[in-house]
């Protein structure tokens, strides 16, 4: 192998630089934003620390982050606790967790810190490309206030069968992390305390003494 990358380079250099051909695995040219011989524009965007051609996309190297990301640069800044650069407007107004983009995202898998898909900083600190609610710790990922409203109307149009009417049943919100007991409804079980749906069954069911 070694010598056959030898036999390239030689040649290479027999043949002497290509002007705009460009590319011969022995050449002698370095990795830049024009060609030395020609001034053939290879890149509208340069990065002589990635060694990255691309169109003009309004690129940025981020030294902390050790890559060149997608700007305008002004949009953004570096977390230095979650080790991320992140929109400008989440400055002082986001849940640090330290080095949390140094992982994949828990839907689709892909690395979050090198991913050009924009990930979602939660409220809960964690980040993800997609969803609604958060794997990791399952509180919501969006204001589902709306949502919630929707599910108040469709309960109130969809009465329980007699024998479930008077049932209740212990849940924990995964919101706010508090406990009630509540109606029980096959299609959600609303918090006491916040008023979300995103609950989880935390007991069994128990009819009322009249019902039995």
């Amino acid at each position: 192998m070694a010598a056959l990358a030898r036999e390239d380079g030689a040649r290479g250099q027999e043949q002497g630089r290509r002007g705009c051909e460009h590319y011969d695995r022995g050449c002698l040219l370095k990795a830049q934003k024009f060609c030395e011989e020609c001034s053939t524009l290879f890149g509208e965007y340069y990065c002589s620390i990635c060694h990255l051609f691309d169109k003009d996309k309004k690129q940025y190297h981020c030294e902390s982050c050790g890559i060149c990301r997608i700007g305008p640069k002004e949009d953004f800044f570096h977390c230095l606790k979650c080790n991320l650069c992140l929109a400008i407007n989440l400055q002082g107004n986001h849940k640090c967790i330290e080095n949390v983009s140094r992982q994949n995202c828990p839907i689709c898998l892909e690395d979050i810190h090198t991913s050009r898909v924009v990930a979602h900083v939660l409220p809960c600190g964690h980040l993800l490309h997609r969803g609604y609610r958060c794997p990791l710790c399952m509180h919501s990922a969006l204001d589902m206030s709306r949502y919630w409203r929707q599910l108040d109307d469709e309960i109130a149009q969809t009465p329980m069968p007699s024998e479930y009417q008077n049932m209740t049943v212990d849940i924990l919100c995964n919101d706010c992390n508090g406990r009630s007991t509540v109606q029980f409804h096959i299609l959600g079980m609303k918090c006491n305390i916040c008023d979300s749906y995103n609950t989880a069954q935390a007991g069994g069911c128990r009819i009322s003494l009249d019902q039995q």
